[in-house]
């Protein structure tokens, strides 16, 4: 099969290669000629449809936040509703975890993230909270996501229980309890998220009741 010509190449398909490259590479690994190779193409050619790093961090950011469902943000049932957010945003960082890394700490541009943050900060409108406080709250929503998305407690331990007990006796029994509740790292992590996110929404609730 031959190479792709300059031809084929569009904004989109160029982003979306960058992308599979972050997933499977991290984001050391975005680079133009790395790109290129990707892509079948010089890394010149790149340049006629995105004219710096910078861009192309932004167009991939653009693919990211549209796989971020908004839907659940115009439940009536506001908790129902943030809760599916929650769970759903987290998911997609989930599947592009070395994408965090790349973007979390960028400018907010894309008419998607810009849209998914104004259906947020309404849902809490209409929970109750005045928009100062709506913008913290909306705030913490993204540091229990991201952080959640990004950090993982129980990987960190690779040690059985009983190796910590004689120094560290109060992270044994907690280790020895999460092990009974069954499932490993992951279902932890998960519990865990569940947990925060039950908090938060339990704040919000008291906040507006």
């Amino acid at each position: 099969m031959g190479r792709p010509s300059r031809a084929l190449l569009t904004r989109e398909g160029i982003a979306r290669a960058a992308l599979q490259v972050v997933d499977e590479k991290g984001p050391d690994g975005l680079t133009m000629r790395a790109l290129a190779e990707r892509l079948g193409v010089k890394a010149a050619s790149l340049y006629n449809h995105v004219p710096s790093k910078d861009a192309l961090v932004d167009a991939v950011s653009g693919l990211v936040n549209d796989e971020i469902d908004h839907g659940p943000l115009g439940d009536p049932d506001w908790r129902s509703g943030l809760a599916a957010y929650a769970r759903g945003y987290r998911a997609v960082f989930r599947r592009h975890p070395n994408a965090l890394a790349l973007l979390a700490r960028r400018r907010v541009e894309a008419d998607s993230a810009l849209t998914g943050y104004d259906a947020l900060l309404a849902l809490l409108g209409r929970a109750g909270l005045e928009p100062a406080d709506a913008a913290e709250v909306a705030a913490a929503v993204d540091y229990l996501v991201l952080g959640s998305a990004m950090e993982t407690f129980a990987a960190g331990f690779t040690r059985e229980p009983a190796a910590y007990r004689p120094q560290y006796p109060a992270l044994a029994d907690a280790l020895d309890g999460s092990l009974a509740r069954g499932g490993g790292a992951t279902e932890l992590d998960d519990r865990g998220f569940e947990v925060g996110l039950g908090l938060l929404l339990d704040g919000i609730g008291r906040r507006t009741s």
